[in-house]
């Protein structure tokens, strides 16, 4: 009988309810006439395409209007080229906290959640600091409608800059008006941070969110949209992240905390699972999580990961399921996935390594992290036969072999790649030791990766794990099998 992957990661609070973990594999849905309703394919691999001089972690990644690609690395700002050289251009003096960039197609304004702000000119590339002059620094900043705005630090408070400002009014003390600043008003928590959608102010504050749209007043433009409002908050600033016309991020309001939310449609609703929620709950602190999406091959992803816990979940919008992300280290342990910010920028899809100053593109072409072999892990449902004993002759995994993307030498024809199955007869709470078949050298596309004589269990979950740079695709598995009489 087929065994099939209808989902992605899901263990319940309970191992005997599912415990199907998915590591580094996305699960992408196939036409009608396919074997399978989902194949799952190895996430994107990092290759190096460039290096932060001071090699210190990313903060942030921009892309500007222009085109052009701006980060903060450490404390230094640098301006990213066409060719992926790092051009210094300025320096902050906070260290640690999540850093914002956004533009008006004149001059970018950089935030970093002190009251101190930057800015550059992007017909120069000239480096400075916001005048104090009315401006009180920010946790967030956007662009809408030829203004800045921008979430006060530590308040309710928001606040917007002149028209289409300049460097010069940026740094001249012009930019910003003390009358030009607002309040979320529906609810009296402090603003978690601000972004834009749909040519819209989403005003995401610690317990709960308001709308705000341009009404084109002459004092203040902006008024706050009827009827919008939604009673759920954000536990983490660097949490929030927008894509196409959704917004994701960590969920805190009046009753809880810990669900991910998608807002759209003046409306947020839940997008983690049970199973999530729980994983979440263990975590010693979630409040540094740290959010952003990209897109790549039509999946839309939002990836979230939570530094202190060690761990790195991503949500698929196109197909609504889940999967952890991770990097394997010299010893072989699961960690947080590298990336921690995303630019598309000069074709390439790239993200910022959160350790050091390595910049990767994206590919899903190659199966490392910067010549590390990434690890792949699936576990499959349980398997019952009504309580009754079952026997299983063999497994075969149904998965693509005999192909690599060229980084495998000749040696690989005599020992080829290899894949691992485990199998837990405690009804997934433990697993026995590892079982290794071949993966099929180059060429060998009709390998079958066959685990024979497997015993008997009366509730068994396999799991099947590789860590080679080959080129796969798994649909699920095979597997033949008998039931008792007891």
């Amino acid at each position: 009988m087929r065994i099939a992957l209808n989902g992605g990661a899901y263990t319940a609070r309970s191992v005997i309810a599912n415990a199907q973990r998915c590591v580094n594999l996305y699960p992408e849905v196939n036409q009608a006439d396919a074997p399978v309703q989902y194949t799952h394919y190895p996430r994107p691999g990092l290759t190096l395409v460039g290096n932060a001089p001071n090699g210190l972690g990313y903060r942030a990644l921009y892309r500007a209007s222009n085109g052009a690609c701006y980060a903060v690395v450490g404390t230094f700002v640098y301006y990213i080229d066409q060719l992926l050289n790092f051009i210094k251009l300025g320096q902050i003096t906070s260290e640690v906290t999540p850093v914002y960039f956004a533009d008006n197609g004149l001059a970018i304004i950089i935030v970093d959640g002190t009251p101190s702000g930057y800015t550059i000119d992007m017909s120069t590339n000239s480096f400075g600091t916001v005048s104090t002059v009315a401006f009180y620094g920010g946790t967030r900043v956007a662009y809408i409608d030829g203004f800045f705005v921008i979430s006060r630090p530590n308040t309710n408070q928001w606040y917007i800059s002149v028209s289409l400002c300049t460097f010069a009014m940026l740094t001249g003390g012009t930019a910003f008006n003390s009358l030009n600043i607002a309040t979320k008003n529906g609810y009296p928590d402090p603003l978690a941070g601000l972004v834009i959608m749909h040519r819209e102010i989403w005003l995401i504050g610690r317990l709960t969110t308001e709308i705000w749209y341009n009404a084109g007043a002459s004092d203040f433009p902006f008024q706050v949209m009827p009827g919008a409002y939604i009673e759920h908050g954000s536990i983490s600033t660097a949490s929030i992240a927008t894509q196409d016309l959704s917004t994701y991020w960590l969920l805190q309001d009046k009753q809880g905390r810990a669900i991910v939310m998608r807002g759209n449609s003046y409306q947020g609703g839940r997008i983690s699972t049970h199973a999530i929620e729980d994983e979440f709950s263990n975590y010693s602190k979630i409040s540094d999580a740290i959010g952003f999406t990209y897109q790549i091959d039509g999946h839309a992803f939002y990836i979230l990961t939570f530094p202190t816990a060690n761990k790195t979940w991503a949500y698929d919008a196109a197909t609504e399921l889940w999967h952890e992300l991770a990097w394997t280290d010299a010893n072989g342990n699961l960690n947080r996935y590298r990336g921690c910010c995303f630019a598309n920028a000069y074709g390439y899809s790239l993200v910022g390594d959160w350790e050091n100053g390595n910049l990767y593109a994206l590919s899903t072409n190659n199966y490392t992290d910067n010549g590390t072999p990434v690890s792949y892990i699936r576990a499959f449902p349980h398997l019952l036969s009504d309580g009754r004993r079952v026997i299983y002759p063999n497994f075969i995994a149904d998965m693509q072999v005999g192909t690599d993307d060229g980084s495998l030498d000749n040696s690989d024809y005599v020992n080829p790649p290899v894949i691992s199955l485990r199998y837990s007869d405690t009804r997934g709470v433990t697993f026995g030791n590892k079982i290794e078949q071949s993966l099929g050298a180059r060429g060998e596309y009709y390998t079958n990766i066959q685990f024979n004589r497997l015993g008997m269990a009366r509730d068994r979950v396999y799991e099947i794990s590789w860590s080679s740079p080959t080129k796969t695709a798994l649909n699920g598995a095979f597997l033949t099998s008998y039931a008792s009489k007891s």
